[in-house]
């Protein structure tokens, strides 16, 4: 039998400006289930996080909330700690980067690298806030887009146009902290030589510690030529000053990734056994894993192994890249009740429904997941209840009352036993894969396979024929057996029911190796309901918890939303804009080539619509006032032909009718005057 394995483990540091939601979830909880995975195959796996407590934008919030720093991050330190737990992620250790570990670390790289000849300096021209006193970000400038015109953009890129840009393009530029004109200002700043390591990361990068598509993407950067990385910042600034640098702070992104090095070495300092060289030293054998978004792919993959290389340590063995999370098929919405936060999940449903409907669909590679909700609840009702807990739950009665609790030894299925035993190689590659889904696919299969069994020696009729009891005992007490085979290769995933299970079938916790063996002349204990199904309510009031009030429903989706209603009527009016603003609208005739309704849609009409040169798909919420849409088929209309598509449930919405009236039957599309012709412009 081979030795142990010593692996490292690590997620991303989440960002404590904020809650953990859905998305969050997704890595930790996948994460969890590797590390889970391995110490049930009996290996020394350590699980190392922390929360990511440094930059500008923790400071600014602090202060907007009139506390320090460091109560805030404190609070939401607690916050995250509790989530995970809650959600059965089970950290070794779960650290902050604003501690003493961290800056002791993080000065001793730098001064190596320093020292090695990896940092360059010099003067940059930044805009500076005069009122705040600090040099600016680029996403705390505001201004006009150099290109389209557009106003209240960020400093690098615009919203409307999709122009990208130098802050110092921007027109009238602003403040985005106090409102102020920034002004230039120099100032000298602390560069990391990346390029001086563009040989090893080439060599690095192929050598199997990324997924292909990941490696294909590094490869653009390295052959695009890597440039010098900014790692300074200027006071004011939360964060831990450079060393021989009064007033210049790290770049909250050296010491971040650091910080997976100090909570481990947190641990060391409280875990003797512990050695922190043997893990991170140059000549480290143990095995070191960073699982992360796709959105950090360069920080990981790019910065994080030049900075170790540079500063004498080992490199990741490998680096674990997920895609991102959609709800429904769309980007998370708050005003759909789709942005959900891991506590408002954890107020209505168990975390081990999540964990399941994610494994089920985590592959090894790096597209997303999309989480829905109807499929969330069928999937799990029908694996976990209807599959996997079934089994027991069919079984176990007959042991407790025909034979007082006591499974007999007797295996009345050998072939699927053995089928079964001969599953645990496959599933376990699956699991060391990180293909999830694979796992669960194999073992669902297997539980269908038991099911179809139990099914066809029917235990129950049996039981009510005289002479057959000996026969209804060997079965449910095989059925028992499949049942614990499948809970132990489950526990990775649901720890929480495996520790039921372990319960009812009074046995010490259950390991991988556990699944060569069979329960026989064993004593049960009494069995509960291991689980209870999904109930859809529960999951419409989570969303329902989730949304944020809109002023309109329809102002979510890109379909049209009535210029008043009986509520809104008596408004005043909205604030004045400039003509600008105005004159960016496109509005044009549409003819309405079709009106229908939207299957499933309370409120829309789906028209199609031909604007001269090209038809538009477009979603109105109109149903109301248009019971009998066919109606509205060859009428000309009025769109707003330049707002930006939505993608909804239903499809894509390529623009917005318009429409007055105070709501419910009273509203009216508004039409062109008789001799418009669809596409025209209206002036």
């Amino acid at each position: 039998m081979s030795e142990p394995r010593k692996i490292l483990v690590t997620s991303a540091l989440p960002y404590a400006n904020g809650s953990i939601h859905l998305g969050h979830m997704l890595e930790y909880i996948q994460t969890d289930m590797w590390v889970r995975f391995q110490k049930h195959r009996g290996n020394q796996c350590i699980y190392v996080c922390a929360d990511d407590a440094h930059g500008s934008a923790i400071m600014l919030r602090a202060e907007k909330e009139g506390i320090t720093p460091e109560q805030l991050i404190a609070n939401v330190q607690a916050e995250h700690s509790a989530d995970f737990a809650d959600f059965l992620v089970d950290f070794d250790n779960f650290h902050s980067t604003h501690a003493e570990e961290n800056r002791e670390l993080s000065s001793q790289i730098y001064l190596k690298l320093r020292d090695a000849g990896h940092i360059a300096t010099r003067s940059i021209t930044q805009y500076f806030d005069p009122e705040k006193k600090m040099f600016l970000a680029d996403r705390f400038i505001k201004g006009t887009c150099p290109k389209c015109g557009t106003e209240d953009q960020y400093g690098d890129n615009c919203e409307k146009c999709g122009a990208t840009y130098a802050p110092t393009d921007l027109k009238d530029p602003k403040s985005a902290i106090s409102g102020a004109t920034p002004v230039l200002k120099d100032s000298q700043h602390f560069f990391f030589k990346l390029p001086d390591f563009q040989q090893m990361l080439q060599t690095w990068t192929r050598s199997g510690t990324l997924q292909d598509a990941v490696a294909n993407k590094i490869a653009e950067w390295l052959d695009a030529g890597l440039q010098q990385w900014d790692i300074s910042r200027d006071a004011p600034y939360f964060g831990f000053e450079i060393p021989d640098e009064p007033g210049k702070y790290f770049y909250v992104w050296l010491d971040a990734p650091i910080g997976y090095m100090a909570s481990f070495k947190n641990l060391c300092n409280r875990t003797p056994e512990l050695d922190f060289d043997a893990f991170w030293g140059k000549d480290s054998t143990a095995e070191l894993y960073h699982f992360i978004g796709k959105d950090i792919v360069n920080f990981h993959a790019l910065f994080w192994p030049a900075m170790l290389e540079g500063a004498g340590y080992r490199k990741p063995t490998g680096i674990n890249v997920h895609g991102y999370l959609t709800v429904n098929g769309q980007k998370m919405s708050k005003s759909r009740g789709t942005f959900i936060k891991a506590r408002t999940y954890l107020d209505h449903l168990s975390p081990e429904y999540l964990r399941y409907y994610y494994a089920a669909k985590l592959g090894r590679g790096v597209d997303d997941l999309d989480l829905n909700l109807e499929d969330f609840v069928q999937k799990v009702n029908s694996d976990l209840v209807g599959k996997v807990v079934n089994i027991a739950s069919r079984c176990a009665g007959f042991i407790n009352k025909g034979n007082a609790g006591v499974m007999v030894d007797t295996n009345a299925a050998p072939e699927l036993t053995d089928a079964f035993l001969a599953a645990a190689p496959g599933i376990a590659d699956a699991y060391e894969a990180r293909d999830f889904a694979r796992a669960m696919r194999e073992i669902m299969g297997l539980a269908d396979r038991a099911n179809a069994w139990i099914a066809d020696k029917a235990p129950w009729s049996l039981n009510k024929q005289e002479g057959k009891q000996d026969e209804v005992q060997a079965i449910c007490a095989t059925g028992v057996n499949l049942f614990r085979q499948l809970v132990i290769f489950l526990k990775p995933v649901l720890p929480l029911l495996a520790a039921d299970a372990e319960a009812f079938l009074n046995v010490a916790p259950l390991t991988w190796n556990d699944h060569a063996t069979l329960l026989a002349n064993h004593q049960l204990n009494e069995f509960k309901p291991l689980m209870t199904r999904i109930d859809p309510v529960k999951v419409q009031a989570m969303t329902d918890a989730s949304k944020e009030d809109l002023t309109a429903s329809q102002t979510d989706t890109g379909a049209a939303a009535p210029a008043g209603n009986g509520e809104l009527a008596k408004d005043p009016l909205s604030p004045e804009i400039e003509f600008d603003t105005f004159a960016a609208v496109d509005l044009r005739v549409a003819l309405i080539v079709k009106a229908e309704h939207v299957e499933g849609a309370d409120k829309l009409l789906r028209l199609t619509l031909d604007i001269g040169d090209e038809t538009r798909n477009v979603f109105s919420g109109i149903k109301s006032a248009y019971p009998d849409p066919s109606k509205l088929d060859g009428r000309l209309t009025m769109m707003i032909a330049n707002l930006k598509p939505r993608k909804m449930k239903f499809g894509i919405s390529e623009g917005m009718v318009m429409a007055a009236g105070p709501g419910g039957e009273e509203i009216y599309l508004l039409s062109p005057d008789s001799g418009a012709k669809p596409g025209q412009r209206i002036k």
